[in-house]
């Protein structure tokens, strides 16, 4: 495996990744990373979200790391380090969501060439709750599955909802299908440097606001901004796909806070009620990143994590 670059702030002291290039067999190129652990009790394949990229979760590996699992993670295509798909190299865009399997097929691959040791276990936010949902149905090989605000639904009413997808159709029936989509996000913005702190909708925790602002001013290339029409329509599909199919029988638990608003709290719930053995947990207070969120709320969800890797 070819190494690829993993970046630290300038006071960032921890243990860096090793990341590494792979390819998809479609030909896009991805960036993984692994950390390592000396404890040997498992490992935690990390999802991402949208907009993000693999540096963000260093601070989750670290703790990760620390209870002896190791943790690999990935660029999904179109973001971070991996290939962008569209010459404006700022927009999130996807072909079809069944794409993201093609980089969840390479992630297994590196699980096994790094020796990752089992039994593994998956750890997804948002979007890659979607992606993580529709690889558990394909026979994704772990023993257990947390999720945090997992994306199958977005937040909008069902009549918003239906035009979202009406006006996405027809950009793509006119050729704009990959230009960013109005509310968004503009092509050229970057989330935590564009919005305020008092108005975001990830956190509560100004450290962790500042380290999100930090991170997009020193590498702007890891960043992208609003997702194209094609993505809107793909993701709003992909969620109606994936509320149709069974529960994986995997034990599991999913977070939610009380005051998400970029992902449907209804189908969360849903999908906790009626996948035998879930836990729901209702975290109140919290926005969009449990992960990112003030430490006596995120604490909540990394001991609640950490038990259901344990219990598996």
């Amino acid at each position: 495996m070819q190494d690829a670059p993993f970046h630290q702030l300038p006071d960032d002291r921890s243990r860096p990744a090793r990341a590494f290039w792979a390819q998809a067999d479609d030909g896009v190129r991805l960036r993984l990373a692994h950390w390592q652990a000396e404890g040997g009790r498992g490992s935690v394949l990390l999802f991402p979200g949208r907009t993000e990229y693999i540096e963000k979760y260093a601070p989750i590996a670290q703790l990760l790391t620390a209870q002896g699992y190791d943790v690999l993670a990935i660029d999904w295509r179109g973001q971070g380090m991996s290939d962008r798909l569209l010459p404006n190299r700022r927009v999130g865009h996807i072909g079809q969501f069944a794409d993201y399997q093609r980089d969840v097929v390479e992630m297994m691959i590196a699980a096994e060439e790094c020796g990752l040791p089992r039994p593994w276990h998956l750890l997804a936010h948002s979007m890659g709750g979607c992606i993580g949902l529709a690889a558990l149905d394909g026979g994704l090989p772990v023993q257990s599955a947390v999720f945090s605000a997992p994306m199958w639904g977005i937040n909008l009413r069902p009549v918003q909802q239906g035009i979202a997808l009406g006006v996405a159709y027809l950009a793509g029936r006119v050729g704009r299908g990959g230009i960013a989509a109005p509310g968004s996000g503009g092509a050229q913005t970057t989330y935590p440097l564009d919005e305020s702190f008092n108005a975001n909708l990830l956190t509560r925790n100004g450290d962790e606001w500042a380290r999100l602002v930090r991170e997009s001013a020193a590498w702007p290339d890891l960043t992208i901004g609003g997702a194209t029409f094609d993505w809107v329509s793909k993701a709003l599909n992909e969620c109606s796909r994936l509320s149709r199919i069974a529960s994986p029988q995997v034990p599991m638990l999913v977070s939610l806070g009380s005051d998400e608003r970029i992902v449907s709290p209804q189908a969360i719930r849903d999908r906790a009620a009626r996948w035998s053995g879930a836990e729901l947990l209702l975290i109140q207070g919290a926005m969009h990143e449990v992960m990112m969120e003030v430490p006596e709320l995120r604490d909540r969800f990394l001991e609640a994590m950490l038990a259901r890797f344990e219990a598996s």
